[in-house]
């Protein structure tokens, strides 16, 4: 008598860690961490829509991609207007017909100077929330409708370990990077009853050519940062992709609501 029957019970989905032919639109993939997991998503066989404010960038990074052998979309987009954003979802809709996975990383960062939150300009402020909170919210609800009446879809918000250490002089950053915690929750409880999961990443400090045009981000603050961490070594964007790719896949449909570091082990959960 064969035993080959013996997880007959158990979907099919439950071992597909798959995301290939899949759309997926990384926002903010012009460059750093988005670039790599666009080009990562291609490598797996995943249509990347690479989407930045720089259409140069984009283009470059879904050249890429292309010569790699992958598929690709290179658009511009500023998350920060609602009518971007939904210029940017319906031409990839016209050309795909779906989004089946968002990857909200697209943020300022780099750009910002260190002060004493008392210090920040209101218009710096607001700035910062218009493309890191209202920028999230735009493509969660340009792609939402969609992905409910498709049964199936992937919403991946980018967070910071910054929320996790309160680090000083950044407040609109790290306010924003905390905003999108609560907001992962909220949209998983509103889209999982349609098959749609919504999580969270919150990436350590990650080493990339943005990074590296921040002034205060000096070897030393890097080597303390190492120190703290339970794997010591620089964190890189490519350590991203692992968690990125599982939570678009259809193994991790029962996943939803998380927040995930992925910082080297410099914060602990419980």
């Amino acid at each position: 008598m064969g035993t080959n029957n013996i997880d007959s019970a158990v979907p099919a989905e439950a071992r597909d860690f798959s995301v290939r032919d899949r759309v997926v639109l990384v926002t903010g993939s012009g460059q750093g961490i988005g670039r790599e997991l666009a080009r990562q998503f291609g490598a797996a066989g995943a249509i990347a829509v690479v989407a930045d404010l720089s259409l140069a960038n984009s283009e470059s990074v879904a050249k890429e991609i292309a010569d790699a052998g992958g598929r690709s979309l290179a658009l511009s987009v500023d998350v920060s207007k609602k009518e971007s954003v939904d210029t940017m979802v319906a031409a990839i809709e016209r050309e795909f017909g779906r989004v089946d996975v968002l990857v909200n990383n697209a943020s300022i960062f780099s750009a910002l100077v260190k002060r004493p939150f008392d210090e920040i300009p209101a218009n710096e402020w607001q700035k910062v929330m218009d493309v890191n909170v209202n920028g999230v919210f735009f493509c969660a609800a340009a792609v939402a409708p969609g992905m409910r009446n498709r049964g199936f879809g992937r919403i991946i918000n980018i967070s910071s370990a910054s929320v996790h250490r309160g680090t000083k002089n950044y407040l609109h950053y790290v306010t924003s990077k905390s905003a999108l915690i609560g907001m992962t929750n909220s949209l998983a409880r509103e889209l999982g009853p349609h098959g749609v999961t919504a999580n969270c990443i919150r990436p350590g400090t990650v080493a990339t050519e943005v990074a590296e045009r921040v002034a205060n981000l000096t070897a030393e603050i890097r080597q303390r940062n190492i120190d703290l961490q339970c794997i010591p070594r620089t964190i890189v964007p490519s350590d991203l992709v692992g968690i990125t790719m599982f939570l678009a896949t259809p193994a991790a449909s029962f996943i939803t609501g998380q927040t995930i570091a992925c910082d080297g082990g410099y914060t602990h959960s419980f």
